[in-house]
């Protein structure tokens, strides 16, 4: 049997992608995934920080989850659920938010997805026009890319070690007369800090203030999209608050951006919701319904059990954090004693997610020009695999990776850390 040519004759098989699709570009965390599962696959000894995705041996869903799952399907919960989510999950969802986030929002403010990235690609395509302004710092996830699939002008802010990477109402400010939306994380993605209630406070009034301006010119509102999907998870003194609870005026302009992903390190479920204005939210469902972006209803059904499960949730969440912590923790400390036995690299410590920020401050150094340089070299000597914040659109070579614990043991780390500390011995 003949193969059949399946592309477009010529030099350019991609002649026929419109214009979006022919700029498009491929996720960088993607690429370099795929180049550690290869390395793995040869036998190669590697601690792989570089996904945002949980190990389910080293971190499985919680019990309660998982059985419920598992009592829907066999109730025949296998057809199409609403477009807006089953009800009881809504109901759920706005149960949880009320008692855990003290924000009391009609049902109609809550719309149920697969997953959190459907939400966040729905509030661009329901918000923004082509050529409309999004303001968001970086290093941040995807936000590049989905001003980019909406036809978006992005404007990044670059944020500051010094502020854990995270943006401030005077940088925020210059920006929000010509915005229309700015697009915010925290716990952050990839940097694993926790925006400050003074700070959030700050941002805050500025998008009210700027709203009543905008309100008596009679133009339409600056909007604030609030991705919280790692509120559940941060550390110490780290505190996770919300615009809502501190500016109650900020209500008709904010859409939370939330799902059990990493919460419940159920990323595979794909349970994600959105809450806000409804009619906001409205239009979200609309858009979703047509896309099929719905989340499994089966799933629907088993975390609304969990939500209302308020013991459990806690329990669950003790001992996850706890892991997590251990984990973070143990980088953070080794990586504090290479510092200060005088080695090239620092840290930030724990605060939230399930990432650390790590500079490994070789550029310049013995043929070392570019953050790809660096990775390369600690993959190749240490079997430690990171991720550069330039794959979260910081640029410039600066030496500053993200580690995510989701996927490794405390044993991964130990026996990891000894071979950085000999590869930076060496490099420097």
């Amino acid at each position: 049997m003949e193969t059949l040519q399946l592309d477009l004759p010529g030099n350019d098989p991609r002649l026929g992608l419109c214009t979006m699709a022919r700029g498009l570009i491929g996720s960088e965390i993607l690429r370099i995934g795929a180049e550690i599962r290869a390395a793995q696959a040869r036998g190669d000894k590697i601690c792989n920080l570089t996904v945002g995705d949980f190990s389910s041996k080293e971190f499985p869903i919680p019990a309660a989850l998982r059985e419920g799952v598992l009592r829907a399907l066999a109730a025949g919960e296998t057809n199409y659920p609403p477009s807006d989510g089953v009800l009881r999950l809504r109901e759920a969802v706005r149960e949880f938010y009320r008692t855990r986030l003290h924000l009391d929002v009609p049902l109609e403010a809550t719309v149920i997805a697969g997953g959190s990235r459907p939400v966040i690609f729905a509030i661009y395509s329901t918000l923004v026009e082509p050529g409309d302004e999004v303001v968001y710092p970086v290093p941040s996830w995807n936000n590049n890319h989905y001003c980019h699939l909406v036809g978006a002008r992005g404007v990044a802010l670059t944020t500051r070690f010094e502020e854990g990477f995270l943006p401030t109402a005077a940088a925020l400010r210059p920006h929000l007369r010509s915005a229309r939306m700015i697009a915010l994380n925290t716990p952050l993605n990839p940097a694993g800090t926790v925006l400050r209630e003074d700070e959030l406070r700050r941002i805050t009034e500025a998008v009210v203030a700027e709203n009543r301006r905008r309100a008596q010119a009679g133009e339409k509102p600056l909007y604030l999209l609030y991705d919280q999907v790692y509120w559940m998870l941060t550390f110490g003194k780290a505190r996770h608050e919300t615009p809502v609870h501190l500016v109650p005026e900020s209500a008709p302009y904010v859409i939370f951006v939330d799902g059990i992903s990493k919460a419940f390190a159920a990323t595979g479920l794909r349970v994600g919701w959105g809450v806000g204005p409804p009619a906001v939210i409205s239009a979200i469902r609309d858009f979703l319904g047509h896309v099929g972006a719905w989340a499994p209803r089966a799933e629907q059904v088993a975390t609304a059990e969990v939500l209302r499960d308020a013991a459990g949730v806690d329990a669950y969440g003790r001992e996850f954090r706890a892991q997590l912590q251990a984990r973070l923790d143990r980088l953070h400390q080794g990586f504090s004693a290479m510092d200060a036995a005088g080695l090239p690299v620092r840290d930030i410590s724990p605060q939230g997610a399930i990432y650390l920020s790590v500079q490994f401050d070789l550029i310049g150094r013995r043929g070392f020009r570019t953050n790809d340089d660096v990775r390369s070299y600690l993959l190749r000597e240490a079997g430690f695999a990171v991720v550069p914040f330039q794959a979260f659109g910081l640029e410039g070579e600066t030496g500053w990776f993200r580690l995510s614990v989701g996927a490794v043991s405390l044993r991964d780390i130990d026996e990891a850390l000894p071979r950085v500390e000999a590869a930076l011995r060496k490099a420097t």
